[in-house]
């Protein structure tokens, strides 16, 4: 936390405007520390290898990298050339998804499904606000429509197969028959979401339970600091209640009220990203502060609604408060380029 607030008024006191005379340096970078997670000093855990240790000082995750980069070079390219209709736009199009594919198929393949998610809305946003065709939109919406039905139709014949084969998981058998590119403990957390009472038996859907439990038992003003049992007594595993899971934790010790608290806060830093995005003096730097609100959202939503039972279990850690020293840079190094944008909104 100490080094992070120390990048974060350093990155805050630089002109935005270098980061875009530097965004093809810092795709490069992070494409390498993407590749790096394969290579000899990639780490794995939990069957993803998705850290990289240099030998000494703790482990890095690649991907915080890997997503700072994809929002400074797509707003240098969207920021760099004309957009308007679609047949116009091809080009700028073709370029951003060329951009953005190669490092998202990089962080699939560690797999880390919940990181790949927070690009697309990222780029869709900085697309929307750039004035884009809207008929753009409509077709990709249509697009993720069909897609969500195949994942959909796939995890129902995965549903069948373990019910056929009188199995609680595949382990990795049902995907030898499936052409869909998904592993089958993301399709056991779709069920475990769905249809928990097929897949409880073999423990998927115990972090799940015992999360709404601590969300349900904190009541109004909660248990008070560290007496909150679920945690504390490691019914929801110790290995995920300070990090993916730390908001249920807070859930239970400071009630409702605490919880309404920690969302408001949010809800002023990201509302407060808008503002400054509003207020840019230029596209670049709209671009790049409307990027950090959109990751913020997406990891903000998807955190808490997990732990409350709303979405599937998906490994995105909650901003500024999981436990995580890379992410917790990241934050702070994307903080810092907001702060920076407001800082310089006006030419000097």
């Amino acid at each position: 936390m100490i080094l992070g607030a120390g990048l974060y008024f350093t990155i805050s006191m630089v002109d935005y405007k270098i980061f875009l005379k530097l965004s093809h340096w810092i795709y490069i970078l992070a494409i390498i520390a993407l590749f790096l997670v394969f290579s000899p000093i990639g780490k794995e855990h939990y069957g993803a290898r998705r850290w990289v240790h240099l030998g000494v000082g703790p482990q890095i995750q690649p991907v915080e990298l890997a997503k700072l980069s994809c929002i400074i070079i797509a707003a240098s390219i969207l920021t760099r050339s004309e957009v308007g209709g679609i047949k116009d736009s091809l080009q700028v199009l073709g370029k951003l998804a060329l951009a953005i594919c190669f490092p998202l198929l990089l962080i699939l393949a560690q797999p880390d499904l919940g990181s790949s998610l927070t690009i697309p809305p990222i780029v869709f946003a900085q697309l929307y606000v750039s004035n884009l065709s809207k008929k753009f939109f409509s077709g990709s919406i249509t697009i993720f429509a069909i897609l969500v039905g195949i994942v959909a139709l796939d995890v129902v014949n995965y549903y069948k197969f373990l019910d056929e084969n009188d199995l609680s998981s595949g382990n990795g058998r049902y995907r030898e028959t499936s052409w869909v590119p998904l592993h089958d403990y993301q399709r056991d957390r779709i069920l475990t979401f769905a249809v928990p009472d097929k897949v409880d038996s073999s423990g998927k859907g115990w972090n799940r339970k015992q999360s709404m439990i601590s969300v349900g038992s904190g009541g109004i003003t909660g248990k008070g600091w560290t007496n909150g049992r679920q945690a504390q007594l490691g019914y929801l595993p110790r290995n995920v209640a300070h990090n993916d899971f730390i908001f249920s934790v807070i859930a239970e010790e400071s009630g409702f009220l605490g919880s309404a608290v920690v969302i408001s806060l949010f809800g002023l830093l990201l509302g407060n990203g808008v503002r400054i995005a509003s207020m840019a003096r230029d596209r670049f730097g709209t671009l790049l502060a409307l990027g950090v609100v959109i990751l913020f959202s997406v990891h903000t939503f998807v955190n808490i609604a997990m732990t409350i039972g709303l979405i599937p279990i998906t490994g995105l850690p909650l901003p500024f408060l999981s436990h995580g020293g890379t992410f917790m840079l990241s934050c702070c190094v994307l903080q810092g380029l907001v702060q920076s944008v407001y800082r310089f909104r006006k030419d000097f």
